[in-house]
């Protein structure tokens, strides 16, 4: 499981703070020989939970003495490659990113390996046969996100067959197309509930994780779809979009139709506690500690797991009630 092999910190615990360590050598971005520069290339601010993620890495940063270079792509793979590619050129450190899509990295990857800049995968993973290329890739596992979603409908299929005809139809709001998340979600997802025969995906169209895709994509499946029980949304603001919608159409999201999110940001956790959603999995943003932590030992040379996982949890009514008076995000 570990590449790059060293004698020291086999069961390194991820979560602590990030010491002070020399740059390796590999640098010149920063004029403090003692601190750390990452370069790090968000996907963009598509959602609250994209915010969260950014301010938790920005914080850390601070806290810890790591210099950000923080770069917005706006939800565009292209401005994400030219902002690696400028990192490169700087000599950062480390450099760390949130893929926009799964493929297309191996060459700007390939770039980075040459010039012996170690790269780390934050929320998203990406889809290459060569994993020498990145050191490690910390985030969710978004199949289970999905499989949690899907169990949950199994479980209280009954009350989600809301004309009680024996089916229950399900739109399904996809996040951005080829993204790591909407693909591992919509397939956990459709695992688990293949245990019900009446539970049946009949529509599925990407909202690219915003609240105003969300909110377009069910106004067109309420006019093109008579009958439909359940939403599963990736993402808890394409839900929110979608509430909008119900609600428009004159139906009461969270009785009328039932809503299952992926997330658990503040508004999202409220929709929940207000019975507009019926369950939310949690997918945590607040990455900045684990990934600053990673950034010190890829630096120096110690070994990391290739993958790291967030823990999470998932909330129904009550929970988000009890949870939301000391949510962080």
């Amino acid at each position: 499981m570990f590449r790059r092999v060293s004698a020291a910190a086999v069961g390194a615990v991820l979560v602590g703070t990030l010491a002070a360590c020399g740059s390796g050598g590999s640098s010149d971005a920063s004029d403090d020989d003692d601190s750390i520069t990452m370069g790090f290339a968000q996907v963009g601010a598509e959602s609250g939970w994209r915010t969260a993620n950014t301010q938790s890495i920005k914080d850390t940063a601070e806290a810890e003495g790591v210099t950000l270079k923080f770069s917005d792509a706006q939800q565009k793979q292209e401005n994400q490659i030219k902002a690696i590619r400028s990192y490169i050129q700087q000599k950062v450190d480390v450099i760390a990113f949130s893929p926009v899509v799964e493929t297309g990295w191996d060459t700007v990857l390939q770039e980075a390996k040459r010039a012996k800049i170690p790269v780390i995968l934050t929320d998203r993973s990406v889809d290459s046969d060569d994993t020498s290329l990145y050191e490690t890739f910390l985030g969710s596992d978004f199949v289970l996100e999905g499989e949690k979603a899907g169990d949950w409908l199994v479980e209280n299929a009954d009350e989600a067959d809301t004309d009680k005809d024996g089916k229950i139809n399900v739109v399904q709001l996809e996040g951005t197309t080829g993204a790591a998340p909407a693909i591992d979600r919509a397939e956990g997802f459709k695992e688990k509930i293949g245990a019900d025969p009446r539970i049946e995906v009949v529509a599925s169209q990407t909202g690219d994780f915003t609240r105003d895709g969300g909110k377009k994509v069910m106004e067109s499946f309420l006019k093109s779809q008579p009958d439909i029980d359940v939403v599963y949304a990736h993402n808890d603001d394409m839900g929110l979009g979608a509430i909008e919608a119900i609600e428009a159409a004159g139906k009461k999201p969270g009785t009328d139709i039932k809503i299952i999110t992926v997330d658990a940001v503040k508004d999202g956790m409220t929709a929940l506690a207000e019975g507009k959603i019926n369950f939310i999995v949690e997918c945590n943003p607040l990455l900045g500690p684990q990934l600053m932590d990673l950034a010190e030992k890829v630096v120096a040379g110690e070994e990391v797991p290739e993958r790291v996982v967030t823990e999470e949890a998932t909330f129904d009514q009550e929970q988000a009630k009890a949870a939301l008076p000391d949510r962080q995000y």
